[in-house]
């Protein structure tokens, strides 16, 4: 008899441990979908959308007659054009953002911009035949220089006037 009462005990305890180990979990569960459960889901919605946004076209092919081309929002979503350039560069501000690039590392055979036993072979070519390189570009044995260093967008005067500051640099 000891024995039965022992079992029915033990089994009563069991259960007893057994429905609060489950209240226990349950607890935890729900705390976990109310709590952070739903700001993690909020943060990998937010992730989510930020991935579609970086991946996304840049622009869309749309042809004339496409039936979706009419239910497109149009909102005026086409960007600006550019401002144009109006302002010209020094001859300094010139080799300060494109010359330096070669002329400060000697890269393409450029000549660094106080060499003066790099300049003076050129320099001996005479004024005509620098400006002819500068603007026109060269290539030879010397090296390479492309035309307008690059920037065709520039104008003559202000590859010049960099060609000048340099020059400058390495008179004595």
């Amino acid at each position: 008899m000891t024995e039965k009462r022992d079992q029915q005990f033990f089994d009563g305890f069991m259960l007893l441990v057994g429905i609060f180990v489950g209240i226990v979990a349950g607890i935890l569960l729900l705390g976990d979908l109310v709590g952070e459960g739903l700001g993690a889901q909020a943060e990998e919605g937010a992730a989510q959308s930020a991935i579609v946004e970086r991946i996304r076209p840049i622009g869309e092919v749309a042809l004339i007659g496409d039936p979706t081309l009419a239910a497109a929002p149009s909102g005026g979503a086409t960007a600006p054009p550019p401002a144009a350039v109006s302002s010209t560069l020094s001859g300094t501000e010139l080799y300060d953002q494109l010359c330096a690039l070669c002329h400060a590392a000697g890269v393409g055979g450029a000549p660094l911009l106080t060499d003066l036993a790099s300049w003076q072979p050129r320099i001996e070519q005479g004024a005509e035949v620098l400006r002819d390189h500068v603007i026109n570009g060269y290539q030879g044995s010397a090296g390479v220089m492309p035309a307008k260093g690059g920037r065709t967008d520039l104008s003559d005067a202000e590859v010049l006037a960099a060609m000048q500051y340099m020059l400058d640099q390495v008179s004595p």
